[in-house]
């Protein structure tokens, strides 16, 4: 064995002295990640964004291309992007595309944090002012800061200007600290807060709003080649020339967020969760409605808790709910009934607490729920009151008119086989052990005998 070994390496020390030298390893190709945000920023879009980043941080991405196309969304989702792009270890760039494509609202804050903010022509951006349900607009439009108008509707609602300012303020120092960040123009920022003023993407160019204007993002790539970007672990230079483009796909965890925090099916899951769940508890053994609803159930609650619900709305759906099933039972000539369908439609107007497009609750879908609810509770009252008019065909009451044999009697008192089972009862006259004998009725858990010629004499 030694010898072999010997052998070998001898070999192998011979072959490596006349081999020629080995090519250089191929480099690896430049990587760029391509996200696409299209539609209201919700939930499944800061998830699909987080996930993005860590994708392009896992694969040593040159850079991150966020395509941005969004007429707003929720506050809490927007900061929770924003502070992803400013954690991210890779350079993001976010590009309003395609042409006619906006970053309104929340969008334009999103577009403050990237590290490169481009757009495509005929696109546009602004209009960042906080709106919530309830909320006036900072001033009306024919009106001027410093008119009477102004100054009279402020003494009118002192509270809801107070909570306007507040949001305003907010919103402002927070755009106005991303746009400091990055060097772009904080003036107009707090004006597209202020005074929802919006820009087109060659005007956001002049007025140092964005970095570039480019046709697709293959042009964005070349444009941004070789620059220099800051990061938090210093300057980062680009080379995005000739980078191969990775698409990054929603999975299916991000699809499902997506549905199930749209506010309308997780107004129908709601409904169809808690009518499931009050057909099994009514009807118990189906087992089916009552699986459905618990799912459907625990898939509303969960994107209901990730949307910024009004409690109230969603107290107002559960009274309604419950009117409606207190009808079923109770005859209150229709009053439940209206009052509960009336609760339900209120409750369900009010349930999203916020007016930004995409995340409210369309009344077609208020008043097809309603119309349904309304329907299943008549459904369901109307099977429970045939159930209450059918005879009765089981329990103890079914054996009056039965006859059967005592097994044994004495002090009034004994046992007698009825009807294949051996029953506790009760009787007065001639009653003995192996007596035929006729169930008169039930008192408490014992049932009523006498004896079975004498109840028939009795009867002649």
């Amino acid at each position: 064995m030694g010898l072999v070994l010997l052998a070998y390496s001898a070999a192998a020390a011979s072959a490596e002295a006349v081999s020629p030298v080995a090519p250089p390893a191929t480099p690896a190709p430049r990587l760029v990640v391509l996200m696409q945000l299209d539609g209201a920023i919700g939930p499944a879009s800061a998830d699909y964004l987080r996930r993005g980043l860590a994708l392009a941080a896992a694969k040593d991405a040159k850079l991150a291309v966020l395509q941005l196309d969004t007429p707003g969304g929720l506050d809490a989702s927007m900061r929770s992007i924003v502070k992803d792009i400013l954690a991210s270890r890779v350079p993001v760039a976010t590009f309003v595309a395609p042409s006619g494509a906006r970053a309104a609202s929340a969008g334009t804050y999103i577009l403050y944090a990237s590290h490169i903010a481009a757009m495509a022509p005929a696109s546009n951006l602004g209009a960042a002012t906080p709106v919530a349900i309830g909320m006036p607009m900072p001033g009306r439009p024919d009106s001027k800061p410093g008119d009477k108008s102004d100054k009279s509707d402020k003494a009118a609602e002192p509270a809801a200007d107070a909570m306007t300012a507040k949001r305003l303020s907010d919103a402002s120092a927070y755009i106005r600290s991303l746009a400091q960040l990055r060097h772009r123009n904080a003036e107009w920022a707090e004006q597209a807060v202020r005074e929802s003023v919006s820009l087109s993407a060659q005007e956001a160019l002049q007025k140092r709003v964005i970095n570039y204007v480019a046709q697709d993002v293959a042009d964005l790539l070349m444009q941004v080649n070789g620059r220099d970007v800051e990061m938090e672990r210093g300057t980062v230079r680009l080379a995005t020339q000739r980078a191969q483009l990775l698409a990054f796909e929603a999975d299916w965890r991000s699809r499902l967020l997506s549905v199930i925090t749209e506010p309308s099916l997780a107004l129908i899951l709601l409904m169809i969760g808690i009518y499931g769940l009050l057909f099994e508890f009514s009807s118990p053994g189906f087992v089916l409605p009552g699986v459905v609803g618990a799912i459907c159930l625990t898939l509303a609650l969960f994107g209901l808790q990730m949307l910024p619900v009004n409690y109230a709305g969603l107290a107002l759906i559960l009274l309604g709910v419950a009117f409606l099933v207190a009808e079923a039972f109770l005859p209150s000539f229709g009053v439940l009934g209206l009052g509960g369908i009336a609760a339900f439609a209120f409750g369900a107007v009010l349930l999203i607490d916020n007016d930004v497009p995409g995340f409210g609750v369309p009344l077609w879908v208020i008043a097809l729920s309603s119309a349904v609810s309304a329907l299943f509770i008549i459904v369901v009252a109307g099977m429970a009151a045939k159930a209450k008019g059918r005879p009765v065909v089981s329990g103890v009451t079914t054996l009056v008119g039965t006859t059967g044999e005592l097994v044994e009697f004495a002090d009034g008192e004994g046992w007698a086989h009825i009807q294949g089972d051996y029953w506790r009862v009760t009787g007065a006259g001639d009653l003995y052990a192996g007596r035929r004998v006729r169930v008169s009725g039930v008192q408490g858990s014992a049932l009523q005998v006498a004896p079975e010629g004498q109840e028939s004499a009795a009867k002649v």
